[in-house]
């Protein structure tokens, strides 16, 4: 047991460092073609900090662990606005612009009711399995495009942030730190299913609940950092939006792909879970109006990590 711990620990690291190296090689690249920090931010950064999720998603599906690939995206989101923003907040009262209120939060709950509505053609039609299948995939994917469109027009109509400040590198070492970062994220990956599926027989617990917790706090470690460093600097708009812009992600490119290499039936994801992420999306949006100013303050912090609490304590319950 203490060796498939010290393989899932392993495995987060390699995928972490694997992330970072992908994204600023990445970075470095597209800045060499001239395309704008802002874009470069929006696109290549936010894809990067899901790339955890992602490796680890596609790696459990082709291994037909789909209750990890599905759960990891659901628990990942939920974790992001319960956890992440949570801890966030308390820190420092973060602002969130109206863009972000009418436009990516709305996006992240309309990524959240697709999941429902796809995964659950049994109840709507009364036909049709709990499974996000192939045709599913590719609606999800065909809304992550959409997504993307809507990222380059806000990219080209503002102005660069200094935040996204990306570091030019000579070519080839760009190059080698793509190259490691997407080794990282394949062993990382490979690391963290094998191990999650053996800590998960030996308890007798579901994948799902491991997908659930710990694979899904070990893939947004990114995150987590990414917002904690940002609230702590004051600066609300990067620890908001690299939340939302993550669940966006997620559920649109990573289950949309995921779906499309094999269909994914819902199996000990339960309708519980969905709605949880479904909630954390409408409250986070509700919250924007409430009290003084549109901010999530220390208060609404500590409901969130209070719900996250509840909600962990409820799946280790139900284990």
């Amino acid at each position: 047991m203490i060796i498939n711990y010290l393989i899932l620990i392993a495995g987060v690291a390699l995928v972490i460092v694997g992330a970072n190296g992908l994204v600023d090689g990445a970075s470095s690249i597209a800045k060499r073609f001239n395309i704008s920090n802002l874009v470069i931010g929006l696109t290549v950064v936010a894809f990067g900090t899901s790339t955890p999720e992602l490796a680890v998603s596609v790696l459990s599906t082709l291994k037909g662990s789909t209750d990890i690939a599905i759960g990891n995206v659901i628990g990942s989101n939920i974790l992001n606005i319960f956890l992440i923003l949570g801890i966030s907040a308390v820190i420092y009262p973060l602002t969130v612009h109206s863009s972000t209120i009418w436009k990516e939060i709305p996006l992240s709950l309309l990524a959240v009711i697709m999941v429902i509505v796809t995964a659950n053609e049994v109840i709507f039609d009364g036909s049709g399995s709990a499974a996000i299948t192939r045709s599913d995939g590719i609606i999800l994917l065909s809304f992550f495009l959409i997504f993307i469109y809507y990222s380059f027009g806000v990219a080209k109509n503002t102005r660069d942030s200094i935040h996204n400040e990306v570091k030019k590198m000579p070519v080839i070492k760009s190059v080698i730190y793509v190259v490691l970062g997407l080794t990282g994220l394949y062993f990382g990956g490979q690391f963290i299913v094998e191990s999650a599926i053996k800590i998960a027989r030996s308890f007798e617990i579901s994948e799902a609940i491991i997908g659930l917790t710990i694979v899904a706090v070990g893939t947004s470690l990114p995150e987590l950092a990414t917002s904690i460093v940002a609230a702590i600097k004051k600066n609300s708009d990067i620890a908001v939006g690299n939340v939302v812009g993550s669940n966006i992600f997620n559920v649109f490119f990573i289950l949309g792909v995921s779906g499309l290499i094999r269909p994914l039936p819902l199996g000990n994801i339960t309708m519980v879970d969905l709605l949880v992420a479904l909630f954390a999306s409408l409250l986070l949006f509700l919250f924007c109006f409430t009290f003084k100013g549109r901010k999530i303050n220390r208060v609404e912090g500590l409901i969130f990590l209070v719900i996250y609490v509840v909600y962990t304590y409820y799946l280790i319950k139900v284990s």
